[in-house]
């Protein structure tokens, strides 16, 4: 199958585009490369996938990639996005561009270019404030509390509408606090490692009882690849992703 990945340099991107091409399919992969985190381990990534003969890497921008007429991918696996709950707080406007804008633009190429579906990246923190657990699919999404959760909620409102209007097929898939090998560094489980291996001090947000789900990046590959092989009997749906096994920051620590 010929599938373009985004953000396929990035921590869950890599490792997505690693089993799709050892399974054989054929792997167009973009990235814009920007520094929010480290180039170098995003450089690191594309290393392991550039050995792969199935995969290509081009250099792109989602917001203003043209690249799915030239490719004619039957499938987009949409991942690029500005991460970071925090972060988004200060800087909100880069979340409006990239996470909003950007998939506007991939989902106006695909259904354009006839791609079969679209398979893209929500976030649980969609949830924001509800306090209903364990978080369904079928929660109303009220509360929203970061520019980045309010992003990923457009952009499950933008993927309802392109199937409402043009019938573009698209899976949104709500990921839980993904963490393993090649994590990002701005995530809890890596500065909590690297605090305690280099003998450093580390702070917490709160008192330690917040809870949460951690997803085990192969978990997190097994859903979207699940995902993948089920697109024709799926029209426009949100899945979640995650164990339904919360565990307290205190615990976790």
């Amino acid at each position: 199958m010929r599938i373009l990945v985004t953000g396929c340099a990035g921590f869950i991107g890599s490792h997505l585009c690693e089993s799709l091409l050892k399974r054989g399919d054929k792997v167009l992969g973009i990235d814009n490369l920007n520094d929010y985190y480290e180039v170098e381990k995003k450089r690191g990534n594309l290393y392991i996938l550039n050995k792969y003969d199935n995969f290509n890497f081009i250099k792109d921008d989602i917001t203003t990639t043209t690249i799915i007429n030239d490719f004619t991918p039957e499938l987009i696996c949409h991942l690029a996005s500005m991460a970071g709950v925090r972060y988004s707080i200060e800087n909100p406007k880069d979340y409006v561009k990239n996470n909003i804008e950007g998939f506007v633009n991939i989902m106006e190429q695909a259904r354009k270019a006839n791609v079969k579906s679209v398979i893209y990246a929500s976030s649980s923190s969609v949830y924001g404030l509800n306090k209903k657990v364990p978080f369904s699919e079928s929660d109303p999404i009220k509360m929203c509390n970061s520019p980045y959760a309010c992003s990923k909620y457009s952009m499950e409102v933008f993927g309802k509408m392109y199937y409402q209007l043009y019938k573009q097929k698209n899976i949104g898939l709500r990921f839980f606090t993904v963490y393993g090998p090649r994590g990002r560094p701005d995530m809890a489980p890596f500065k909590f490692l690297r605090a305690i291996h280099k003998g450093d001090k580390f702070y917490k947000y709160g008192d330690g009882t917040s809870s949460r789900d951690y997803t085990y990046i192969d978990d997190i590959v097994s859903g979207i690849i699940g995902a993948i092989d089920n697109h024709e009997n799926i029209n426009c749906e949100i899945y979640n992703l995650g164990n339904s096994y919360p565990i307290s920051l205190n615990d976790f620590i």
